[in-house]
């Protein structure tokens, strides 16, 4: 049949701990794939976009599809933990409904049983749903290796379209998530072509605190996404609302400032001109919506 890709062959291993995980992707030289939900790298190896001898599948490792919550202790999400855990969980929808927007969106409800955060982190695309709700809720990534462990911020752990700071034989095992404070919230939106299942033309997510009274910005935060050749944070529009009022105008100026830092690409799916306005609408949108959830204080709904 013309036009059809096939699936090189390869090994499978299905390692029960984090350990024999890490030890057959050392012992791969490189040659190694980590299996987690499989809606990326199956598609990939059978478009020749990226090869192996190895495919490790890491979803009957505990620490890789846990999810535990805590007020006081925050989120800790395994690297493999499906996205529908995610937004089907109350306490987790309250506390982090940026995350939550991002993964109700990751693909159809089908996709949404088997691909993770950490799978979509790790793809690493400029473009991911999943990453700018991680960026402005401040994730620390948790890497393992067979010869130790390290964390990284999410905000440094891609490099560049479809690369990351996984160094060969290294695999990712845990995001954690900080507490949210009282009077924050957060939300994602992302621009696409048609209704569903498309990669974002432009993204955006933000996050603020507000004072005991709610009528004063004492934090706030803004990373988009599909703009440059990582996702991003626009510091110094979260930096210009910290002692603002949260209102229309003051949004709309950190949409103007959020706009410096874009540097998209023309391509298919928009020109430049166009998604640098997305960056500015998307994050007074955002922004907007963060601030109301952050009134409400409970009871996000993530939609």
């Amino acid at each position: 049949m013309g036009g059809l890709t096939t699936l090189s062959g390869f090994q499978y291993v299905a390692p029960m701990d984090l350990a024999a995980a890490a030890t057959a992707l050392r012992d791969a030289e490189g040659r190694a794939r980590v299996l987690a939900g499989g809606t990326d790298i199956l598609v990939q190896l059978r478009e020749g976009m990226r090869d192996a001898d190895l495919l490790v599948d890491v979803k009957k490792i505990p620490e890789l599809v846990e999810l535990e919550y805590s007020a006081d202790a925050g989120l800790r999400l395994g690297a493999a933990t499906p996205c529908y855990q995610i937004y089907t969980n109350a306490e987790v929808v309250n506390a982090y409904p940026a995350l939550v927007d991002a993964t109700r969106i990751i693909g159809g409800w089908q996709i949404q049983s088997r691909a993770s955060v950490g799978g979509n982190l790790c793809n690493s695309s400029p473009a991911a749903d999943g990453i700018p709700p991680l960026m402005v809720h401040q994730a620390v990534c948790h890497l393992a290796a067979a010869d130790g462990r390290r964390s990284v911020p999410v905000n440094d752990f891609c490099t560049g379209p479809g690369t990351n700071t996984l160094s060969p034989g290294e695999l990712l095992a845990t995001i954690t998530l900080p507490p949210s404070p009282p009077g924050s919230g957060s939300a994602f939106q992302r621009f696409i072509p048609r209704n569903e299942m498309d990669i974002a033309v432009a993204s955006a997510a933000s996050w603020i605190e507000l004072n005991e009274a709610g009528d004063t910005i004492q934090a706030a935060r803004v990373a988009l996404g599909a703009v440059a050749p990582t996702p991003v944070l626009a510091d110094e529009a979260g930096q210009f609302l910290v002692g603002k009022a949260p209102n229309e105008d003051n949004f709309a100026e950190a949409g103007v400032l959020a706009r410096k830092v874009a540097s998209p690409i023309d391509d298919m799916r928009g020109t430049v001109e166009f998604r640098v306005h997305l960056v500015g609408v998307l994050t007074q949108r955002t922004l907007a919506l963060a601030y109301q959830r952050a009134q409400d204080g409970a009871g996000h709904t993530g939609h």
